[in-house]
């Protein structure tokens, strides 16, 4: 017989009664029932029942055990009685009546962290004890759903005729909205390499070396502040560039692999058939967000006309002043009630807002209800309702001021009212696509132009629209995400494939022709060189696994991950280096000043 197992402890079916067998595996839990001890063994395949006898010279032993412990078990495969089937588990058909055990590692002390049942528990205690966290059921599956996530991933791209690239890891220091990880030189002392926080200008250079169609699922490394929407440190994404394609080609390409993925992986959800595109503008207007949740079916509008000149004085005044001013409207279908109206105006001032202006429709009362109603009148109230399409029973939300201050906090409200009155669809997939968005913003802290997202994409018009009297900040992109139930899954452009276009484009952020040269050396002398059109895009991948396993959090669909302080409580990272090492680098660390 094998040393260690003939079967896994997910393989036993009835077909196997009456064989001699031998199962391996670590003590799920142990229960001791009228003299007899059952124990469920489990290994990466699943749970087996395992029966000990008191008459079984290991009983005593096993009694005593603790669970966790690692077992290899040999004995009979036994039909269970009738009443004792358990449908729920693959093996629950059989047991297996011990005749031998080999204690192959047994726990000597009680565990840090119970792995059957999966209770809540500190984080910290479950990233310091992750080998024994990702024990767990739940979690277990989650990393094995996500390496089949990845391999469809492979398999899809492949189909569509792109072929997988490794891009460096050590590398240059790039723009890409964070700060890079340096890696100091041996060599070259005093200089630095950097982690790629993308593959972005190896991809591009890809293209024009002539490979067409790249992918790979690609590490990004980004020494960011911790974000509730990304891991600290290290994230992978689905990586991938295409020439000779427009960002329609990109779109049509890349749609159905991304929808294959929630299709196979989502667990039944239905999953958006044709993904509507979106304009940065629209999107922000319409949901106050650029990555919207269109679960929610409310859509927000803008009723300026409603109170400019009107008796509600506060945003009369306000519209009377300054012309960039706006109201928008948040339609609440069914949140037609004082209580309900009350409850959203409290929400909003613990959001740090002065409050919600509202007005709700009734039965038995003419017109609509509230203050706002009373202010305005019954014709612009009448107005409001038909631009809304809302009834009875039904309410609206104002929210007012310049709409670049308070876009994001209508999203929220548009999410709470939608959640709050049961509107959002939560069992589907929602996606589109967001396009235009600007090329360029304003950044507040250096008081100048800046990259509004990907430095190396390509501007509407070209060329001739940087070089125009237009104000950078109204110019486009050819910049789109994909979205799906208010994650941004994806992001990519066109690129810029021009060197007097690429210049250009950094002139209008403050750096010189010298500066391209020496920062994008690489990226500007290929472009001299006969450069195809391309484009590409990135999907992040620790957010579909998260969204295909219905997890709340980056962490439950990761291996090893940092904790929101970024860092590695398992192999306690990052750490000091020592004095020979420091002097190897030729690096002296001097400690921050004690406050």
């Amino acid at each position: 017989m094998h040393a260690y197992r003939t079967h896994t402890c997910g393989q036993l079916r009835a077909e196997h009664v009456g064989n001699t067998v031998r199962l391996s595996g670590w003590v799920h839990r142990k229960r001791d029932l009228g003299g007899l001890l059952f124990i469920d063994l489990r290994d990466h395949y699943g749970i087996t029942q395992c029966v000990v006898t008191p008459s079984n010279p290991h009983f005593g032993r096993l009694e005593r055990i603790r669970v966790e412990s690692v077992l290899s078990v040999t004995g009979e495969v036994v039909a269970r009685d009738p009443g004792t089937v358990n449908a729920t588990l693959a093996t629950g058909q059989i047991d297996l009546k011990v005749k031998d055990v080999v204690v192959l590692s047994e726990v000597a002390e009680e565990l840090p962290l119970p792995v059957f049942a999966e209770p809540d528990y500190p984080e910290d205690v479950r990233l310091k004890y992750r080998f024994l966290d990702l024990r767990r059921e739940t979690l277990h599956a989650n990393i094995v759903k996500r390496t089949q996530i990845i391999a469809a991933m492979r398999k899809h791209m492949g189909e569509v005729g792109f072929t997988e690239y490794s891009t460096p890891i050590l590398t240059a220091s790039s723009p890409e909205g964070a700060r890079d990880f340096l890696v100091p030189s041996r060599i070259h002392q005093g200089k630095f390499f950097a982690l790629p926080q993308a593959p972005q200008q190896y991809k591009q250079l890809l293209m024009v070396a002539g490979f067409d169609r790249y992918f790979q699922i690609a590490p990004c490394f980004r020494d960011e502040d911790p974000r509730a929407d990304r891991l600290p440190g290290e994230f992978y994404q689905l990586d991938l560039e295409m020439s000779f394609v427009t960002q329609e080609d990109v779109w049509d390409t890349m749609e159905p692999v991304l929808r294959k993925l929630f299709e196979e992986f989502g667990g039944g959800k239905p999953v958006t058939q044709k993904f509507p595109r979106i304009p940065y503008d629209t999107s922000i207007r319409k949901y106050g967000s650029d990555k919207p949740d269109l679960r929610n079916p409310i859509e927000m509008d803008n009723v300026s006309d409603a109170f400019r000149g009107s008796g509600f004085k506060v945003f009369a005044g306000m519209l009377e002043k300054d012309a960039k001013v706006e109201v928008w409207g948040i339609p609440a279908p069914g949140g037609g009630s004082r209580a309900f109206c009350d409850k959203m105006n409290s929400w909003a001032q613990q959001q740090g807002q002065p409050g919600l202006g509202y007005i709700f429709w009734r039965e038995g009362e003419e017109g609509g209800a509230g203050p706002v109603a009373k202010n305005i009148g019954p014709e612009r109230t009448e107005q409001i309702r038909q631009q809304f399409g809302l009834k009875v029973g039904d309410a609206v939300f104002f929210t007012a001021g310049l709409p670049s201050a308070f876009y994001k906090f209508a999203g929220e409200a548009r999410n709470r009212v939608g959640a709050e009155l049961g509107l959002t669809q939560l069992d589907q997939y929602a996606c589109c696509w967001i396009v235009d968005f600007p090329f360029y913003e304003w950044n507040e802290d250096d008081k100048k132009v800046d990259f509004a997202h990907n430095p190396f994409s390509m501007p509407q018009g070209g060329l001739e629209a940087l070089n125009s009297d237009r104000d950078p900040l109204s110019l486009k992109a050819f910049q789109y995400d994909m979205v799906c139930n208010g994650f941004e899954i994806a992001s990519g452009s066109i690129r810029n494939a021009s060197p007097e276009t690429m210049v250009r484009a950094f002139e209008i952020t403050g750096l010189t022709k010298a500066d391209v040269e020496e920062q994008f050396g690489g990226m500007y002398r290929a472009f001299q060189f006969g450069a195809p059109p391309h484009g590409g895009m990135a999907a992040g991948v620790d957010r579909i696994v998260m969204l295909c396993c219905g997890a709340q959090n980056l962490r439950e669909i990761t291996l090893f991950p940092m904790n929101q302080q970024a860092q590695d409580l398992l192999m306690n990272a990052p750490s000091d280096a020592s004095l020979k090492q420091l002097r190897e680098l030729g690096i002296r660390v001097h400690e921050k000043p004690k406050a």
